[in-house]
């Protein structure tokens, strides 16, 4: 097992840094782009440089940034990195319980305590927060984040980078549109078109996405099953 850098410094690249580190993993540092943070330590690891400082390092790589602000950006500097897919790790806390015929793409990262019941496909470079319920045969696309004490039924599926608020529950078969963002708390009773935001319970349209994200080199979830 290589050893593993992190993109980004904030939250959820601390997060992950402790998953790895509780799994056994040694983490060499962060990259930021931040040129205030470069020689500073956070969580005990140090800030080794910017951003592009992975493509030279001997080491595998987690891009862990994004809020629900710009949570677009994690698919943007996987397209600026292109670093073959071999390079990007899979991060589990010990604590995750993967169910029988469940899969888990390169670059995703699964915090404590997430579970997968059963036939639970999860894409590439998703971020799962702490508590996470995803249940038989539901599809997570490549790109998406579940924060935590998120639910899905069963058969629902999170499109490419789609988003789902803290507590969201998403009934079974629902189908969450590409980047598409749910909002804390929604109960989301049915489908959400793409580049929407919805909340409330029953979670209701609100406006629209912004900006929405085109050039993928990653293929979703459901690319994968339809080729």
């Amino acid at each position: 097992m290589k050893d593993l850098v992190i993109v980004g410094a904030g939250g959820f690249a601390r997060e992950t840094a402790a998953a790895a580190l509780a799994g056994g993993r040694r983490v060499l540092g962060f990259v930021d782009d931040n040129p205030d943070l470069h020689g500073t330590v956070r969580s005990g690891l140090p800030i080794l440089g910017p951003v592009d400082h992975v493509t030279g390092l001997d080491a595998d790589v987690v891009v862990c940034v994004g809020n629900p602000r710009d949570y677009t950006v994690r698919q943007r500097i996987v397209e600026r990195l292109g670093l073959p897919t071999e390079r990007y790790a899979t991060v589990l806390h010990p604590s995750v319980s993967v169910g029988a015929g469940s899969t888990v793409g390169a670059g995703t990262v699964l915090l404590a305590g997430t579970v997968l019941t059963a036939d639970v496909t999860v894409g590439a470079h998703v971020a799962i927060m702490p508590q996470v319920v995803l249940t038989h045969d539901d599809l997570v696309g490549s790109y998406a984040t579940v924060a935590s004490g998120v639910r899905l039924g069963g058969g629902a599926v999170l499109e490419t980078g789609a988003y789902a608020g803290s507590g969201a529950l998403i009934r079974e078969g629902v189908t969450v549109g590409a980047w598409a963002l749910v909002g804390m708390g929604s109960v989301v009773l049915h489908d959400v078109p793409s580049g929407e935001v919805w909340a409330g319970s029953p979670a209701r349209f609100l406006k629209n996405v912004p900006t929405v994200p085109t050039v993928l080199s990653v293929p979703s979830v459901l690319e994968r099953q339809t080729s």
